[in-house]
């Protein structure tokens, strides 16, 4: 072993080629740095364009969309605009069938036609003949369903007899049968069978009867 005092040209070349290892390592390094800088710097740029990307491509559909629905509503504006509508009402009253022409008369409440009523028809014996029509409402009560009958005669426009009664239909032995139960006549409900079961006062509240009245 042998120990080289200073200054000796062995230190000096020792000493060089440590600083020279130590100038790469240091370059090394800062190249590494140098590296990693570009690719942040790179993986932000190509973020940036990508959001920047998108949002143009958002801004462009969205208005694609609003100019497609504008050409629509135009379209469809014009096109209403030079077309005649003509309505037709069918409404069912228990087993007739009434087709009105231009929609209901009187609110929205059917009427029946003069070829419904049949003003023309008579008996073979030509005795007088007396026209009548009945409106019905009905309100969904436990299982079956409380009837309100309005009588009117033709051309008329308040029923001169008013009539409820409760209705359900129920399987028997023989078939179905339908059970019915008399409430009340002209808004007044009719007196509580001694022996019955159904409270009349009740059930009648769910009468629907014509101006206003109530049982």
């Amino acid at each position: 072993m042998s120990i080289h005092t200073p200054g000796t040209p062995e230190n000096v070349v020792l000493a060089q080629s440590v600083n020279g290892r130590l100038r790469a390592e240091a370059r090394i390094v800062a190249a590494r740095a140098f590296l990693f800088r570009c690719l942040g710097a790179g993986a932000f740029a190509a973020l940036l364009g990508l959001g920047t990307g998108a949002a143009f491509y958002g801004y462009a559909t969205m208005n694609q969309f609003d100019s497609a629905a504008e050409k629509i509503a135009s379209a469809m504006q014009a096109a209403l605009s030079e077309i005649t509508l003509k309505t037709k009402g069918e409404v069912t009253l228990t087993d007739n069938t009434l087709r009105l022409e231009g929609g209901l008369p009187r609110g929205g409440a059917p009427t029946p036609t003069q070829a419904q009523l049949g003003n023309d028809a008579a008996p073979a014996s030509k005795a007088p003949v007396n026209t009548t029509f009945t409106v019905f409402k009905q309100v969904p009560y436990m299982d079956g369903q409380i009837v309100t009958g309005w009588n009117f005669r033709a051309n008329e426009d308040v029923p001169f007899q008013q009539y409820c009664y409760f209705s359900r239909r129920q399987n028997e032995a023989k078939g179905q049968v339908e059970i019915k139960i008399d409430l009340a006549m002209d808004g007044k409900v009719l007196p509580q069978p001694a022996k019955s079961d159904v409270n009349l006062e009740i059930l009648g509240r769910n009468c629907v009867w014509s101006e206003g009245k109530k049982t």
